[in-house]
């Protein structure tokens, strides 16, 4: 799987809310200013060419849908983060984000019963 350009994810993030959409339906959802209608369906396009979107055709227009999830994509994503950063190790992971105070106790209490299974 390939990595989303900037313009890319923000649409794929549209796509995922929405669940399926057309590109006046994708723009709507842009912040402004808005991107011009040819902007976004050449970036639709192109996801769909990556393997992104797929689409179903009514009449002379046409409705994307996600084929991969934000869960797979995120998964995937922050499998790269860990490598490129972290030495592929959660532990250092979590480490940097205690020692940067990004992450607070009771946050880590919640992330340790996780662990432990008791997901209350």
């Amino acid at each position: 799987m390939q990595k989303l350009a900037k313009r890319e994810e923000q649409i794929m993030r549209v796509l995922w809310r929405l669940e399926k959409a057309f590109i006046k339906e994708i723009i709507d959802e842009l912040p402004d200013p808005k991107p011009h209608y040819n902007t976004i369906s050449t970036i639709v396009r192109i996801l769909e060419d990556k393997g992104f979107v797929s689409h179903k055709t009514y009449g002379n227009t046409h409705q994307y849908i996600p084929k991969i999830s934000k869960e797979d994509y995120q998964k995937r994503d922050v499998g790269d983060v860990l490598k490129k950063y972290f030495d592929n190790s959660y532990q250092k992971m979590v480490a940097y984000f205690a020692k940067e105070e990004k992450i607070s106790p009771d946050e880590l209490e919640e992330i340790l019963k996780m662990i432990k299974g008791d997901k209350k």
